[in-house]
């Protein structure tokens, strides 16, 4: 596991928090390597067994997620604004930081005359 600061000075907290999210990166990782090698297989029994193998990485890596929102600052939040909502992401963040969206799904800037 690489630090970007020194080991020494992070607290166990951080170093946890390090872990976990060098673990999510590697579940993800995993979870694209099994999908590809399902969608080139031709072998439809393969193909099951590299789906299944797939799956588990997904549940791996949303244990990791649901880790990382109870014990890191900002996920819980974030969370919630995104997850389980329907239509637009964008239009998801203005709610979730109190704006207003727009139907057209463009940025609204005011007039731009003078």
């Amino acid at each position: 596991m690489a630090y970007t600061e020194p080991y020494e000075v992070l607290d166990e907290k951080s170093r946890e928090i390090s872990r976990a999210i060098t673990s999510l990166r590697e579940e993800l990782e995993a979870v694209d390597w099994y999908n590809q090698r399902v969608a080139a297989s031709s072998d439809q029994s393969l193909r099951e067994v590299m789906a299944h193998n797939r799956d588990e990485e997904i549940e791996h890596a949303c244990m990791t997620i649901e880790w990382l929102r109870r014990n890191m600052a900002g996920w819980d939040e974030e969370l919630k604004t995104y997850l389980f909502t329907e239509g637009s992401l964008l239009d998801a963040e203005e709610a979730g930081e109190g704006g207003s969206s727009s139907s057209t799904g463009s940025l609204s800037i005011g007039s731009m005359k003078k």
